[in-house]
């Protein structure tokens, strides 16, 4: 019996060994979302820029859009940026902020500095709204169709690579979708 407890750790060590080798090979930006084929979660946040303006769902309802979750600290962020605002000139959809868990006036000074690639900004400083779409981290993106439904959560900075292969074709889809709802 004494001889078999010896071996305990080297099976801890042998499942552990087998659950880090397989995570090697998992994608860290296909997350799953529950909210997926869900509404965006209700809200009531103050615009970044005017702590006096409340937006609410409504605000973000009645096209395809992509809801950004970025914050100052946030390194990735960062090197999303110059894409965003390249996307935001190219006018194909709006792009909505959330500034997440951040501070208001080191927000509007970067979006000053940096350019504000967003049709709205929401100021979402308790990270309240972060938590209710499931936000691991900034940034993350998520899509939603006309309708407000959340289509696609994308986690990690946006770059050329990621929206042509993977974004793109799902807003050209959701667009179509949109043109043929109205149709009807």
């Amino acid at each position: 019996m004494k001889k078999l407890i010896l071996f305990i750790p080297l099976a801890i060590f042998l499942v552990m060994g087998v659950l880090l080798y397989r995570g090697l090979f998992l994608n860290p930006q296909k997350l799953d979302s529950v909210l997926e084929g869900q509404p965006v979660p209700s809200f009531e946040l103050q615009r970044l820029e005017n702590a006096d303006e409340l937006l609410n769902n409504t605000n973000i309802q009645g096209q395809v859009s992509l809801l950004n979750v970025w914050a100052t600290w946030c390194p990735s962020c960062k090197y999303e940026h110059p894409f965003l605002m390249r996307l935001a000139k190219q006018n194909i959809l709006p792009i909505y902020g959330i500034n997440y868990r951040d501070e208001r006036d080191a927000a509007i000074k970067e979006l000053a500095t940096e350019g504000n690639p967003y049709v709205l900004n929401l100021f979402d400083n308790k990270g309240r709204l972060g938590l209710d779409l499931g936000v691991y981290g900034a940034p993350e993106s998520f899509l939603v169709d006309h309708k407000g439904i959340i289509r696609f959560r994308f986690a990690g900075p946006i770059d050329n690579r990621a929206w042509t292969e993977t974004l793109f074709p799902m807003v050209k889809q959701l667009q179509a979708e949109a043109r043929e709802a109205n149709r009807l």
